[in-house]
This record gives structure tokens, C-alpha cells and sequence, in this order.
């Protein structure tokens, strides 16, 4: 019901598409983990690539709209910067970290590559 953004299309596509895969484990109980996490449903975190000493993500607004999203992520980040699809950094594309993380504004439609460069 309602329009694709408000019945989590998206969502549900990547979970049709790439279901989660159990791995047999012992019964220890390990704390919850998420190496990345996104404030925006309009926001798909698409992938993170490893590279020496950073990662790559890449994001995209997928609704339509113009949103501001914050890029949070558990990894010992030291440096954040945009990059073209080609990933080399931007003129200017320096991003400041912050408590809440990296802040990222999109268009509509708009994919945006965020290197990361990782703390030694």
C-alpha cells in the first residue's frame, strides 16, 4: 500500500536478491556489530571496497528526493573524503567527521563514493 518508498521496495529487492546466509557457529553469545550504518531509508549503501589503508563506499539516494544522511561506521576511521566513480578524491571533497559521522547531502538519483582512510 502507499507509494514504493513508503512500502520499503528497495529493501525488500536487495533482500530477495541477496538473502543472508547462516553460518554455523558455536552457542557464545557475541555482542551485535555493523561495520556501517545510514540515517536515511532514501540512502542505500551500496558497497565497500577494500583498498590498502582505506575503504571505498558507495551510496545512493534512491527515492527521489534531496535528503541529508549521516555515514556512520564502527572502523577506525582517521580521514573521510569524496571521490569520483573512478575513486580518486575530489578537489574540495574533504569531509569533516563528526559525533554523528559523516554528513552527506544528495539529489535525487545521486551516487556519491566516499573514501575512507583508515587509522593505522
Amino acid at each position: 500500500a502507499g507509494s514504493f518508498q513508503d512500502a520499503s521496495v528497495i529493501q525488500h529487492a536487495y533482500n530477495l536478491n541477496f538473502p543472508l546466509h547462516t553460518v554455523p557457529a558455536s552457542s557464545a553469545q557475541c555482542p551485535a556489530w555493523s561495520a556501517f550504518s545510514v540515517s536515511s531509508p532514501a540512502v542505500v549503501l551500496e558497497t565497500a571496497e577494500d583498498r590498502p589503508e582505506a575503504v571505498v563506499v558507495r551510496l545512493y539516494e534512491a527515492h527521489g528526493s534531496t535528503v541529508v544522511a549521516w555515514l556512520q561506521t564502527s572502523l577506525p576511521v582517521k580521514e573521510a573524503m569524496l571521490c569520483d566513480l573512478l575513486e580518486r578524491p575530489a578537489a574540495g571533497g574533504r569531509l569533516p567527521m563528526e559525533q554523528r559521522g559523516v554528513k552527506l547531502s544528495f539529489t535525487p538519483f545521486r551516487v556519491l563514493s566516499v573514501l575512507l582512510v583508515l587509522r593505522q
